[in-house]
């Protein structure tokens, strides 16, 4: 799996607008403690389904995505955060070290 980095505004309508499921991993390039989640996030990156779209939001960045994405999926900002979206809803949000590729997979599973 690779990463795709979400850098536009209307990349969230597409994620918003399609059918089964996407992550979104929203991290801070400053902070040891969400270096520390992406690093175990991508070591358990082979739990999640093929094909799975992971996009990847550097906060510094795009700040104006993360308050888009709070706003639009109606989550609590945090970071770092895993957001599991399926067809268009937020069905599972994780932040710190509760970030897990195994447990967004497990989701998956039970959310079907």
């Amino acid at each position: 799996m690779n990463w795709t980095l979400l850098e536009k505004i209307d990349q969230l309508d597409s994620i918003k607008s399609a059918t089964g499921y996407s992550l979104i991993f929203k991290h801070s390039t400053r902070c040891s403690i969400s270096l520390m989640a992406k690093r175990k996030f991508e070591f358990e990156w082979d739990s999640l389904p093929a094909n799975t779209p992971v996009y990847f939001l550097d906060l510094l960045n795009y700040r104006n995505i993360s308050n888009s994405i709070a706003e639009i999926f109606n989550v609590h900002h945090e970071s770092p955060q895993l957001l599991l979206i399926k067809d268009g809803e937020c069905v599972y949000e994780a932040s710190h070290s509760e970030i897990s590729a195994e447990d967004a997979a497990e989701q998956m599973t039970v959310n079907s």
